[in-house]
């Protein structure tokens, strides 16, 4: 599967409106925590955390995902779900705190503040008290498209980033530490695309959903957030569209 670098460099069919209009930012007052679990089949400390990102994930309090790296697989299990394009940006995390903890089970929160996976409470402590997410973005089925429209507000440029998510996969992992036990794993990304770059101005784009490689998808994330691939920044915006 390739990773974010290349599918950044990728072009969808999109029809973008931008709108110069000069009335002031629509900011939402509280928005939905992005809570983002980096995981690995090969961690004998992930099963823990990943129930607890399906309690999160069934509660729709928080955008909850799973976010399976790769770096764990050399100890005898090649994580199915993992992309490596995970693993950079765990460490563009890390890089962006300046604190260079980079492990699994972890919780990063809006981009800003990491947690140990696992403990529910810090979890939620981190949602009450990170920066929050200001844009309301929103998201609608139309059809075969799907309709976004993003206000005008701080913390531009940033990219807008597409992602598929899977609701629930169960996994049967014959090797490694979590030999002989079936995971299921909650709300996982399965493909990340940059559709646009969103300038502080209102964007509205129209995205036919063929066009997603969504088949396997129970729904999208838009995700807002300025920063690169190695250098990630803070969720300036997020929300979630079921597709079935």
């Amino acid at each position: 599967m390739p990773g974010i670098a290349t599918m950044a460099r990728r072009r969808l069919p999109l029809f973008f409106s931008l709108l110069a209009l000069s009335a002031a930012p629509a900011l939402a007052a509280e928005q939905k925590p992005v809570v983002e679990l980096f995981t690995s089949q090969g961690c004998s400390s992930c099963p823990a955390a990943d129930r607890v990102l399906g309690e999160l994930a069934k509660e729709s309090r928080v955008i909850a995902l799973s976010v399976p790296v790769d770096y764990w697989d050399y100890l005898g299990w090649k994580d199915t779900l993992a992309q490596h394009a995970h693993s950079m940006r765990q460490r563009g995390y890390a890089g962006a705190r300046g604190d260079r903890q980079v492990y699994t089970p972890q919780v990063v929160v809006n981009g800003t503040v990491q947690v140990i996976g696992s403990d529910r409470g810090a979890i939620e402590a981190a949602c009450r008290n990170a920066a929050k997410p200001a844009l309301a973005i929103n998201l609608a089925r139309n059809g075969d498209d799907v309709e976004i429209d993003i206000p005008a507000g701080p913390g531009a440029p940033a990219s807008v980033w597409l992602l598929t998510v899977a609701h629930a996969t169960p996994v049967a992992i014959g090797r490694g530490e979590n030999s002989g036990h079936t995971i299921t794993y909650s709300n996982v990304v399965r493909s990340w695309r940059r559709i646009a770059e969103w300038t502080g101005s209102p964007l509205k784009s129209s995205l036919p959903l063929p066009e997603l490689n969504a088949k396997d998808a129970d729904a999208i994330v838009v995700l807002v957030q300025p920063g690169s691939v190695e250098n990630p920044g803070p969720i300036r915006g997020a929300s979630m569209l079921e597709l079935r």
